[in-house]
């Protein structure tokens, strides 16, 4: 298990894969707000948001989730709330 407080502003996210997710801008609410500059193709400009239940644990400066990075992609929000597909 994790405390929320454990997860920082610039803290690196990565799958269960490895692979680099994004980077935390914070944590709003149960979900963690990655910054704009790391949005990844086709999302420049918007934030994207990943739910905390997929959070597994929380290291040094890096979040690891549970979940294969095709799966974190398919389940994360834009800015407006709607998810992304």
């Amino acid at each position: 298990m994790f405390d929320v407080s454990q997860i920082r502003e610039h803290a690196e996210v990565v799958s269960a894969d490895g692979l680099h997710i994004g980077t935390v801008d914070r944590v709003e609410g149960n979900r963690i707000k990655l910054t704009r500059k790391d949005s990844g193709a086709g999302h420049e400009g918007h934030h994207r948001f990943i739910d905390l239940d997929l959070v597994e644990s929380v290291d040094d400066n890096r979040v690891r989730l549970t979940a294969r990075s095709a799966d974190v992609i398919s389940s994360e929000e834009e800015e407006s709330g709607s998810s992304v597909h």
